[in-house]
């Protein structure tokens, strides 16, 4: 698909945002949109989940959930583009739970939740999905039901990887095919000094992750 005029919504948390661009020109939807035409929105939240949180956060911004936002989004696109899952992992509270949930406040259910709205909303548009890129920190001690437990980054990448196969939806699966590896010092230091946030060369790169992506994954 060739993108030049086609309107293409982001939804995202911070990096879908520009935290750690030097302005939003320098973030991957205002690269595509500048270098291949498109039209796009963007629609990042920094701190924001795809699942809902148990607990309000310290900051209420951060519960801002994707699922809740779509309603915000305009009602006719080509494309739509989510990259989340990262602050899921990060910060959030809400249990993984299972394939077979339904409701938004496990990660699996808000998943599947967010997909129905989704397509709900636009039935005939192309939506397409993005994991999480590496992190300095990949796993997190949690507190859940009295009980601590270890969670790891790549339990929720394989989750996201279970639910869009089920409904059929493109994955850029960037944990895997991405060269953002902030535990390799030279990257870290090149193209997400906070070992989180892609700067201006990691948007760069992004950019052109996502413009392929998009290129080859729908007629």
């Amino acid at each position: 698909m060739e993108l030049k005029g086609k309107k293409i919504l982001f939804l995202g948390d911070s990096i879908t945002e520009g935290c750690g661009t030097s302005s939003p020109e320098d973030r991957f939807s205002n690269l595509i949109e500048k270098q291949e035409g498109a039209v796009c929105y963007n629609y990042g939240i920094g701190g924001t989940r795809i699942a809902y949180q148990t607990n309000p956060s310290e900051n209420p911004r951060y519960d801002l959930n994707f699922i809740d936002r779509v309603d915000e989004m305009e009602n006719n696109a080509d494309i739509i583009f989510v990259f989340g899952g990262t602050n899921d992992f990060g910060h959030g509270d809400a249990g993984i739970g299972c394939f077979d949930d339904r409701t938004p406040d496990t990660f699996y259910g808000a998943l599947h939740t967010l997909f129905i709205k989704l397509i709900t909303k636009y039935p005939t548009s192309k939506i397409a999905f993005a994991t999480p890129i590496h992190r300095i920190e990949e796993e997190r001690r949690l507190m859940k039901g009295g009980k601590v437990y270890d969670a790891k980054l790549i339990e929720y990448i394989k989750i996201i990887r279970e639910v869009t196969e089920y409904y059929g939806i493109p994955l850029l699966d960037l944990y895997k095919g991405c060269c953002l590896q902030p535990k390799v010092p030279v990257i870290k230091e090149m193209y997400m000094p906070d070992g989180l946030h892609p700067n201006d060369a990691g948007h760069r790169i992004l950019a052109n992750l996502i413009t392929a992506f998009l290129k080859n994954s729908f007629n």
